[in-house]
């Protein structure tokens, strides 16, 4: 991952490989550092501005050689768009589309400066938004890559150069950027690995490793402990599959006992074939990233030990794979969950909401202040809400809006869907007390309407990650491929509920 250094000085003297300039569409006259730098090079940046080679749109970058005329070998120009559209979003836009070129430019190095004085906002949030486009746009993810591997380029180092005045501030920030996309990276890791190298052990594993981390505990249920309490419903789901389930428990303790702790429920279907209600072949490979839910429960948990995060964290992932073996689950079959209350298997594919109904109520044993699951949930709410968009539903309206708050900060947004008491219809069974499925109309909520039987009455909320989790080409700040979504909304929630939201 990219190495974040700040110190103190000036832009215009760094000796890296490059300077980055982030700069406003429509400007008559230099400001600061920009107006710095050009009269250092003899007007290069008023030059290509004038002749309209660069008119800083959002995104749009350039490179200028200076010729000695810096220590710099380059400056880096990138457009930020109308000032009056500016948003942080368009900050994390442009850094990871100046560090995509320069690295496809072969640099290794560079340097930047944010003036507050020209843009304006939260201090806090703009030096994080830079860092985390910056460190997001780069992500690849390579271990499997071994032809031509000697070619592969990376940018090894940003240096953020500020004022003595701001440079405690800055120096925090970093740190808390830098936290936030380890974290992200993880996740993406784990939801990029193919399946036979995530396999629900391996995830288990994975789990266990954050252990190491301060005032982090782990415990795994296997098969035979997860039969005693019953969780039928999870162990329908794997049996048709060779690979042993795990029911993934993480514990964070940042509080004192007393207090209650916030759960996390994560969907961990490490492969998903549908079971016997298999998905047609076409794209099947991407049902590796069924997981993305976990995943990200298990990097909130890490990110929120690592900012030692004053609060306590339940993290629950339930870990299968859906396969269509000999003794798979068949429709028509009942199950008995966890709970006790019994559910009537429709569809073999609408798995994640069975898994799923077992860790929720798993989850109220800890009398919780509140329970939140993620999950690569429902192609509905694809349908409804596109690629880009969280779908949103729950019972607490207090707890909606902080998660819709943290979204809007974190550019992770949300939508809320109704959760009404007719969508209950759908899901009621004629032979069990439910039905995994409730039809085509308005599934993404029959799902969720199915799940909220299971949480006990404590504020609930269902993020359902099906659209952005996986993205199947290239955005501002996201690679092709895993987002990571939605860590950086859950670490911004949990910020806010340890008191330390951001500004």
């Amino acid at each position: 991952m990219l190495k974040i250094s700040v110190r103190k000085g000036k832009l215009y003297e760094a000796k890296n490989e490059a300077v980055i300039l982030p700069l406003f569409e429509g400007r008559e006259k230099l400001v600061l550092n920009a107006r710095e730098i050009d009269k250092k090079t003899g007007g290069l940046i008023s030059e290509i501005i004038a002749s309209r080679d660069f008119e800083a749109k959002p995104f749009q970058v350039s490179v200028i050689y200076t010729r000695g005329l810096l220590p710099a070998k380059r400056v880096a120009l990138v457009g930020l768009g109308n000032p009056e559209e500016f948003d942080l979003e368009k900050m994390r836009g442009a850094y990871a589309m100046v560090m995509q070129k320069l690295r496809a430019i072969n640099v290794r190095q560079a340097a930047t400066a944010i003036d507050f004085n020209d843009i304006h906002g939260s201090k806090d949030m703009l030096i994080r938004a830079t860092l985390e486009g910056a460190v997001s746009g780069l992500y690849q993810y390579l271990p499997f890559r071994t032809v031509d591997r000697q070619n592969i380029k990376e940018v090894k180092e940003l240096a953020v150069i500020t004022q003595s005045g701001d440079y405690t501030l800055v120096k925090a920030e970093a740190q808390k950027a830098r936290v936030i996309m380890e974290a992200v990276y993880f996740t993406r890791d784990i939801v990029s690995a193919p399946a036979n190298e995530m396999t629900p052990s391996i995830l288990a594993r994975k789990a266990r490793e954050l252990a190491r981390r301060r005032n982090i505990t782990c415990k795994v249920l296997d098969k035979a402990q997860m039969k005693k309490i019953g969780m039928n419903a999870l162990l329908g789901v794997a049996a048709g599959s060779c690979e042993a389930p795990k029911f993934i428990i993480l514990e964070y303790k940042g509080k004192r006992k007393s207090e209650k702790p916030l759960v996390l429920v994560g969907k961990g279907l490490t492969f998903d074939t549908g079971g016997i209600s298999i998905k047609p072949s076409e794209k099947m490979d991407e049902m590796k990233t069924d997981m993305a839910g976990g995943a990200a429960v298990m990097g909130a948990i890490m990110a929120a030990a690592d900012l030692r995060l004053e609060l306590n964290i339940v993290g629950l992932i339930p870990a299968t794979e859906n396969m269509p073996g000999g003794s798979a689950l068949k429709p028509g079959d009942i199950l008995k969950s966890h709970s006790g209350k019994t559910i009537e298997i429709i569809n073999t594919d609408a798995e994640g909401r069975l898994i799923l109904a077992d860790a929720l109520s798993f989850a109220v044993r800890y009398k919780p202040a509140a329970i939140i699951d993620v999950a690569t949930l429902t192609g509905a709410c694809v349908i409804a809400l596109g690629d880009d968009v969280t779908g949103m539903l729950g019972t607490d309206n207090n707890l909606k809006r902080e998660i819709a708050e943290a979204g809007q900060i974190a550019g992770e947004l949300v939508w809320e869907l109704p959760l009404w008491d007719m969508y209950s219809e759908q899901i009621k069974s004629d032979i069990a007390d439910y039905k995994n499925t409730g039809g085509r109309a308005a599934g993404a909520i029959t799902a969720a309407a199915f799940l909220e039987k299971f949480t006990g009455n404590y504020p609930w909320v269902h993020l359902d990650i099906a659209g952005p989790a996986f993205s199947t080409k290239d955005k501002p700040y996201i690679p092709k491929g895993a987002s990571g979504i939605p860590l950086r909304l859950l670490v911004e929630f949990l910020s806010g509920r340890a008191g330390v939201k951001s500004k």
